[in-house]
């Protein structure tokens, strides 16, 4: 059974979506990406954006670390109903509305977001069966709502390619676990100074 690991909520079981609708992200590998946000110091007050939630289980687990607010969306009835009482789950431990479900495809979840939304950390996991195009469509929808300093974290078959990443995301990380893969990336930065605008060396 899945369980919030740390935060106000650690140790917690979690529901899980019942036979194979989703494919949940196991507590091992979990834990491991966990470590690995907080070293980067990117959960606390965070704005999270958990797509193809499935349980839920990334999001109601910043909930859970001080994230600021988590939206989890799930297009699936059970999955989002599942969702759902995670959220409560969480929500209830902490004393506020912070994880919020959204039941929606992807896609037209972000063609409806607003302008100004800005998210700090991105969870994507998405099922098999969304091929590399699909993947590569909703990333590059997601680059326009990210903050500057954002992570977004990708899960995928260890079999997987690279995601197709769009030119406003540059991949700074990845690690295998097992069947598992994480890819990491953050908004690209071009370099402030180019070698164009370098000055000229002083002639002798």
């Amino acid at each position: 059974m899945s369980r919030i690991i740390a935060g106000a909520a650690g140790g917690t079981p979690l529901s899980s979506v019942p036979g194979s609708l989703t494919r949940p992200t196991t507590d091992r590998v979990k834990e491991a990406l966990f470590s690995r946000l907080d070293a980067f110091d990117v959960i606390a007050g965070a704005r999270v954006l958990d797509l193809y939630a499935g349980s839920g289980s990334l999001g109601v687990e910043s909930g859970s670390r001080g994230a600021g607010s988590v939206d989890l969306v799930e297009s699936e009835a059970k999955a989002s109903a599942v969702c759902q009482r995670n959220a409560d789950l969480v929500n209830g431990v902490v004393g506020r509305k912070a994880v919020t479900v959204h039941r929606s495809k992807v896609e037209p979840f972000l063609d409806r977001a607003a302008e100004s939304a800005a998210w700090d950390l991105v969870f994507l996991d998405p099922p098999y069966p969304l091929d590399e195009v699909a993947l590569a469509a909703v990333l590059r929808k997601l680059a326009a709502h990210l903050a500057p300093s954002a992570v977004v974290v990708v899960e995928r078959s260890s079999r997987s390619p690279e995601p197709d990443w769009p030119d406003e995301l540059e991949r700074f990380a990845e690690k295998k676990y097992g069947e598992t893969r994480l890819w990491f990336a953050e908004p690209y930065v071009p370099d402030a100074i180019g070698s164009d605008d370098l000055p000229a060396a002083a002639e002798s």
